[in-house]
């Protein structure tokens, strides 16, 4: 059973375009059935949304708050780390052994793999929009239909609750 939702940003979240002016990052365009998908269907399926990015971005902290998204962690190049960090902590809070299997998992680029590959191998979910390159397509359970920015994520999370539901039946 799913519990959690690990998104990437750049490339998943948005359209990977990094808009820069000569103070630094001015905007990044996010979309809204996106945000719909992480802040109300993830929690009406228990789904607990987690955001972990090599970047760090105030763009993305607000975008985050307005999704309800708590988990968010940036800066990191070691994205597995992150993730095990929030899997044992889940786990103490909850007293429920979350492993890898429990996650399912959407990013678009190479240092997205360090996770992908062994949530795949556990049996979790792996996913990632139409756009991504091709090395992770090639590991990926799913491929959206969609380019990452334009719904990609919405339609991973539909599909996510929908094969829940079907299996819980």
């Amino acid at each position: 059973m799913i519990r959690f939702l690990v998104m990437d940003v750049d490339g998943t979240l948005t359209d990977g375009k990094i808009y820069m002016g000569q103070d630094g990052e001015l905007f990044k365009a996010f979309d809204i059935k996106d945000g719909y998908g992480v802040k109300c269907l993830l929690p009406e399926a228990n789904i607990i949304p987690i955001v972990i990015t090599a970047r760090n971005s105030r763009i993305v902290e607000n975008r985050c708050s307005e999704m309800g998204v708590t988990e968010l962690y940036q800066g990191k190049m070691d994205k597995y780390e992150a993730l095990i960090q929030v899997l044992k902590k889940y786990s103490e809070l909850d007293r429920t052994e979350y492993t890898l299997a429990n996650v399912a998992y959407v990013g678009d680029d190479l240092l997205d793999l360090q996770c992908m590959q062994p949530i795949k191998e556990a049996g979790g979910f792996v996913a990632c929009p139409n756009d991504a390159v091709e090395e992770v397509k090639d590991i990926v359970n799913y491929i959206s239909v969609k380019n990452a920015g334009n719904g990609a994520v919405r339609e991973i999370i539909e599909k996510i609750i929908n094969a829940q539901h079907t299996c819980n039946m």
